[in-house]
This record gives structure tokens, sequence and C-alpha cells, in this order.
């Protein structure tokens, strides 16, 4: 926020729309993760024969048959997965009347088009530089979800692109609820896309030893928290919020899930691939959101953990919980949905942000799979095997959401 921003509109979430490895809309998504089923599986691709890591959480609904056969022709797949879950958010939202001058889209990608990349390239060398797709440029560019997200509800106050790896969608929403707070929009369309299963990036991730190679076992690959977790999970799909002003969603009697009441954005200054250990930018993060809501760290009740099932992730991020919350983290419900859907990079701020507001809104927290036998260094308390209850009354929750380059965000949502 520069100096003159002042704050004061409260933003209210007010449409949701997901396509993800566990359904291809938000509620069969979340009936999934309510039961603990996962949509993890082997990549039905020849060229995973060679990849140490063969498995992924691909999208349940394949967007070739959600979308025409233009739009799949001139999109990217990362574009596709926004388009199906702007589509949805939009039709959830209701909104029928709106001065396009006060409405924005922020959507973000962690990696962009690169498959659509990588595949003109293999056309480039094969057939030559006359059978390039006229729409290469428009699908690769990191901003291409967002301009068609924008140019479907007709947005012009103003079509932006967070890119923050894994932290990006959720640094989409707080730039999509900063436009609103700030008085720039009404509404806004925020979230996240990533569609990136490939050769090259599963080759790249796994060069680095971030991926699981439990490839005999899929559905059980992503343990986060587990004492035998090995790496994430490649996931892909979108997340995207309907976000408006308070008085906007008043005026035309919109239904609201939830409250968007704070975000704490800072860094790590520690390493590129690697968290601090000690927690110390993501408790920073926490701490940031929690004087911006307003709350304190007892008013968390549910936390939507990074958890990604990486050795050195999940220890710091619940260094970084309990640095932040201190003893009221031992009240606070955390659960790890990246254990079913696998890590949509930069589309899982988004998701499980929904994911959180859904938990609110059933007083439901979906179990953390896979966990079987928990780390001693993790001192929270994870959900497992059944969903767990939710107080009554009004609550909040936290989502958590870092990314490679010291990149923290915690994003705080009050219940309706």
């Amino acid at each position: 926020m520069t100096e003159g921003e002042a704050m004061t509109h409260q933003v209210v979430v007010t449409g949701l729309g997901m396509t993800t490895p566990v359904g291809g809309d938000v509620e069969s998504s979340w009936r999934r993760l309510l039961s603990g089923q996962s949509g993890i599986r082997i990549i039905d691709e020849p060229w995973v024969d060679v990849q140490p890591s063969k498995i992924a959480g691909i999208m349940a609904v394949d967007p070739a048959d959600v979308l025409d056969r233009v739009e799949v022709r001139k999109m990217d797949r990362s574009q596709h997965a926004a388009l199906i879950a702007a589509r949805e958010a939009w039709a959830d939202a209701g909104i029928t009347s709106i001065d396009p001058d006060r409405l924005g889209a922020v959507v973000a990608s962690g990696i962009g088009g690169i498959t659509s990349l990588m595949n003109s390239y293999d056309t480039l060398l094969e057939r030559g530089p006359s059978r390039i797709s006229p729409h290469m440029v428009t699908m690769i560019m990191p901003n291409g979800p967002a301009a068609i997200v924008g140019l479907e509800v007709g947005a012009r106050a103003g079509v932006h692109t967070p890119v923050s790896a894994c932290a990006s969608g959720a640094e989409a929403i707080s730039y999509g609820a900063r436009m609103i707070q700030t008085g720039r929009a009404d509404v806004v369309i925020a979230g996240g896309t990533e569609a990136c299963i490939h050769p090259i990036t599963m080759a790249g991730f796994a060069a680095m030893r971030a991926l699981s190679t439990r490839n005999d076992d899929p559905m059980s690959a992503s343990r986060p928290y587990d004492l035998g977790r090995d790496g994430f999970v490649m996931g892909e799909g979108a997340g995207l919020l309907v976000l408006e002003s308070a008085e906007f969603a008043a005026a035309r009697g919109a239904k609201i899930y939830g409250v968007y009441a704070g975000a704490g954005l800072t860094s790590d200054g520690h390493h590129i691939a690697q968290p601090d250990p000690e927690g110390r930018g993501a408790a920073r993060a926490i701490e940031f959101a929690l004087e911006e809501a307003g709350l304190t760290a007892a008013d968390i009740v549910h936390v939507n953990a990074h958890a990604t099932s990486t050795p050195q992730g999940d220890i710091a991020e619940a260094v970084a919980i309990r640095r932040a919350l201190g003893s009221a983290a031992d009240h606070a419900v955390v659960t790890g949905t990246k254990s079913m859907t696998g890590h949509l990079l930069g589309g899982a701020g988004a998701i499980e942000s929904i994911f959180t507001l859904l938990a609110m809104r059933d007083r439901l927290v979906p179990p953390t799979a896979n966990l079987q036998d928990k780390d001693p260094a993790v001192d929270l308390d994870i959900a497992t095997g059944e969903p767990r209850r939710l107080p009554a009354g009004d609550i909040a929750a936290l989502n958590n959401s870092f990314g490679f380059g010291g990149h923290d965000v915690a994003l705080i949502f009050r219940s309706a």
C-alpha cells in the first residue's frame, strides 16, 4: 500500500470456482476432500518412463470436455483451467450488472505456459517456423490467464499477474482485495492457475530432489507431516474467487462465503529454493495478517497449511505457525490438502483459500491424507482420519502459501 491509499472498504467473497485433480468444480472437489480421496495418479504419457517421478495430480475433468474446440486450440492448458474456474466463480457470484471500469482481474501463475512453449519448440524443430501457431505468444505469456479471465468478465479496472512461485495465487487474492480496499474497484475476480505437467518441468523439479518418487503407490505419495514424506507431487488446475466491497455486495443482496480479513506478505532472505528453517519470514507474514485483520492468535481456529510434503518445508512451516501463534496454535486445527490434490504451484494458494472458506462455511476441516507416522518435529494439531468440527459463531482461519525465492504470503478469512 502506498502513501494515501487508505483501506476504507471491507472485502467479502461472493463467488468461487475451481477445477482440480479431485473434481471439476468447487462442490465435487470439496466432497472428495472431506472424504479423504486423492486425485494423484500415474501420468499416462510415454515420456514418463524415464522420469524419476511418474505421478501427478492431473485435472479430474479434461478441459477439452468443457470448453469448445476453438478455446482449446487457442489457449494453453493453464489458461483453460483459469477460464473454467472463472466461469464457475462468476456464475456463482451472480453479478448481473457492474461498471466495467470498477471491475478488475488478478490471476497468477508460477510457471506460465511452459507446456505450450515446449510443444511449439518441438514443432519448430520438426516442421519449421511456418508451422508455429499464431496463438503461441498469447499461449505462453505469463499474463495470458489474467488477460483471458479479464476479457471473459469485461474487466477494465485493471488486469494483473503476480508471479511469486508457489505463493502466486495467494498474492493475487491479496492484490485483488487491495484494489477494493483502496477504492480502485468494486469487484475483482482473483486467484491462480497452473498446468505444467511436462517432461521438462518434471525433470527439473526431480533434479532438485523436490518430487516424491513413491511411484508404486501414487495416492499415498503426498504425505505432509509424515516421517516417510519424500517430496511434493505436481498438480494442476485453477481456483478463482469473486471479491466485492461489502457495500456493493449488500446493495445487490449477494450471498457471502466469508470476509477477507487481512494479508501478510514477507520474504525470507535465506535461500532461493530452501525455506528458512527458523520460519522467521513466514511467521512475520502471519503476524502481519493478524495485525491487518485486527485479530489475535487466539482467534485463529483453523489453518490450511502450505504443507507440500517436503522434508524441510513442512517443518519450517510448523515452526513458523508455532512462532506466530504461540500457545494459541494448540487450538487451531491444521490440515494439508495437498495430500490429495498435489501441489498446484501458482494455483495452490487460490484453491486452498477456497477450501479455507468452505471449511468455515460447513464447520468441517478435511483430513490430511496419508499421515500415518507424524514427524515429532511438527508440534501442531493436524486433522487426520475424519473431518474435524470447527466451533460455531464468528471464527477466523489462516491460509499459508510459500514459494521459491523466499516468498511468504498469509491470508486470513473470517466466517460470513
